[in-house]
């Protein structure tokens, strides 16, 4: 066992990296659309063993792994919000999928304003019907611990023609501050003007500290143009200098991965457990990342929120060729 536990966190820890990573890239909006429905679960067009297209039959992959990773838009460290219903919505959701035949890893992001019938819980967290909203709704339902994320877990799984997915693992925004003081600050070039939001950033290159990397990636009102676009260039621009830090911390500390998922774990749920961990690590450890993929579709104005609807039959050929094989 301590011969695996390092070599299990580095990998949990890596995981994470990239979940903080999404997340930047995610956005970060926090938008609701939603209508409610009740009865029988809601599902995709089918979830039975055996799919049939133009005659021929496919089958559920026994091959592959499948770790669902959130990213939840709340701060501070993971508390039970003491009720079935929380205020963290997902504002990330991907699946990594490790496919053992092929020795590789794809990710599968999907779109957090993709609509679909989300799964509602009740009195006493109980299944209570669906509404059709945002699939980021899924994980309001719950206490934010693991009810919210096995509720997450079945919306995505009934979205994707009842997918087995075998682990999760979600993680609040509070990581990026944490990550961002673990390497010593994270170097950018600023070139918006952030004075009328915090003047302690300043114009030209700095080292951001955890709090101001946090603004300098979520704030959008009152800075530049105040569009998506300039803040997604503030995204890419702190990413790289994350994984410069990273790399360099890597480089010289190697207790590093360990000694920074301790920090960042009072902000971490899963269902995986250290004997998971250092399975994902021996087996899937060395798998190259081989592809990133999104479900097609179209971007939508709804009455008061944005709306992904993704394209049926794109979908359906990229669930195929993902999750199934022909017989």
């Amino acid at each position: 066992m301590s011969e695996q536990k390092p070599k299990g966190s580095i990998v949990y820890f890596c995981i994470i990296l990239l979940l903080v990573l999404v997340m930047i890239f995610s956005g970060l909006q926090i938008l609701e659309s939603t209508v409610f429905h009740t009865g029988q679960e809601a599902g995709r067009p089918s979830t039975s063993k055996t799919i049939v297209r133009d005659g021929v039959e496919y089958f559920p992959r026994q091959d592959i792994t499948v770790l669902m990773i959130l990213g939840i838009d709340q701060m501070g460290p993971v508390v039970d919000s003491g009720s079935y219903n929380n205020s963290g919505l997902a504002d990330v959701i991907s699946l990594l999928i490790f496919d053992e035949t092929n020795q590789n890893c794809r990710i599968l992001q999907l779109n957090r304003d993709t609509m679909v019938d989300v799964r509602v819980l009740g009195i006493g967290g109980k299944y209570a019907g669906t509404m059709y909203g945002q699939l980021a709704l899924s994980h309001m339902y719950g206490s934010g611990l693991e009810d919210s994320c096995e509720n997450t877990r079945e919306t995505v799984s009934q979205f994707l023609y009842g997918l087995h997915i075998d682990y999760y693992m979600s993680m609040n925004m509070d990581a990026i501050r944490v990550m961002t003081d673990a390497v010593g600050g994270v170097k950018v070039e600023v070139k918006d003007d952030f004075s009328a939001i915090d003047p302690s950033i300043q114009m030209g290159e700095m080292v951001l500290n955890g709090q101001q990397a946090i603004t300098f990636v979520r704030t959008r009102k009152d800075v530049a143009d105040q569009k998506n676009l300039s803040r997604m260039q503030r995204h890419r621009a702190f990413m790289n200098g994350l994984l410069e830090g990273v790399q360099n911390k890597l480089d010289s500390d190697e207790t590093f991965a360990l000694t920074t998922y301790d920090k960042i774990s009072p902000y971490v749920v899963s269902d995986c457990s250290g004997n998971v961990i250092s399975s994902i690590a021996d087996r899937y450890g060395d798998y190259p990342l081989v592809e990133i993929v999104s479900p097609e579709g179209e971007n939508v104005k709804g009455e008061q929120y944005m709306e992904f609807h993704v394209d049926e039959e794109k979908l359906d050929e990229l669930i195929l060729r993902l999750f199934y094989a022909p017989k």
